[in-house]
Parts: C-alpha cells; structure tokens; sequence
C-alpha cells in the first residue's frame, strides 16, 4: 500500500524550486533585523535633529525621511505582533547607538549627516534586495512590504547624494566604516 504523503504548506514552500529538505527562509529573523533597523534609523534621525536643530536647511530632507522610516517602523511592529515575533534583545543598544551616529554624523556637518544616510541606504538596499531574493514568491506580504520600503529607502538614498553626501571630506572611508558597522547590527539583530 502507498503512503499518503502531504504536501508541505505553502509558508513552507518559501522560494522558487523550494524541495522537502532545502533550507526555508527565516521570516521571523527578517522581520526582526528590519524592524531593528527601522528602529535604529529613527534614533539615527532624531540625533541628527537634536543637532541641526528645525531650521536648519537639512532639517527638511531628514524630517521626510524620518515621517516615512516611522511608517516603516509601524509596520513592522504590527507584522512582528501578527506573526508573534519577538524583537531583538539588542533594541536598548540601537536607541543609544543609533542617536549618537546621528549626533556625531550631524556635529561632522550636514553633508557628513548626508553621507550616514547615504551608506546606510546603500547596505540596506543590498539586505533587502538579498531578503528578497531569499523570500520568492514565498510569502508575499513581506515581500511586497520589503520591496516598498526598498524603494523608499532608496529614495533616502539619492536624496542624501543630492543634498551633498559625497561632498563629505573623507567620504569613501566614512561610508565603508558606516556600511560595515550596519552589516554588524545586521548579523547580531537577526540572532539576538
């Protein structure tokens, strides 16, 4: 007699040519990395803020930036309390780390303030666009939330280029120092 076998449920089958064995997307640790990081972005915001102060002629580009990240956070909070997803224990060293990257950053100029937004947005499109990749067409309302905010984040992106980024003297040093420390929080947020 055959054995019945069931085929596995579709959260399961979370990428094209997903086969019984294959490694499945960890959705829980993706939302807790982005939510972390939309976390840290506002901190990243509110201290470059604290800095520049509201009439700053910056103050304009991160305050929309930082409308649409609280967006982002509220959105991932709720997907972490829909999916009963824990957030990470990390979140007490983000609130300080992140405000003083933004403190400092903003202190170097508002170019250097650019240029944090800048480096961050570069090394989250290339964790969202690495997400994306692992998620297929696996569970699509994620994917469809990280593909949004990808390209808002994108948006952050080019306007920190545009309002003098790269101007920042010492730019490519500051970038790669600031890219690598957000592939750190990364890495520890998913785990921790």
């Amino acid at each position: 007699m055959a054995e019945h076998q069931t085929p596995p449920p579709a959260e399961l089958s979370a990428a094209p040519g997903w086969r019984p064995g294959d490694a499945r997307p960890d959705t829980a640790s993706m939302i807790r990395v982005d939510q972390a990081g939309e976390y840290g972005a506002i901190r990243i915001y509110r201290g470059q803020e604290a800095v520049l102060g509201p009439r700053h002629p910056a103050a304009r580009t991160i305050a929309r930036m930082h409308i649409q990240e609280e967006r982002h956070l509220k959105r991932f909070d709720a997907m972490m309390v829909e999916r009963g997803i824990r957030p990470t224990l990390l979140q007490p060293l983000w609130f300080v780390a992140g405000y003083g990257l933004g403190a400092v950053t903003a202190l170097l100029g508002p170019n250097a303030a650019m240029a944090c937004t800048a480096a961050i947005e570069t090394e989250i499109d290339r964790h969202y666009a690495g997400q994306l990749r692992q998620l297929g067409d696996g569970d699509p309302e994620l994917a469809g939330v990280i593909d949004e905010f990808r390209a808002e984040e994108l948006e952050h992106r080019d306007a920190a280029v545009a309002a003098g980024a790269e101007d920042t003297f010492a730019y490519p040093i500051i970038s790669s120092i600031i890219r690598a420390g957000c592939r750190v929080a990364i890495a520890l947020s998913k785990r921790i």
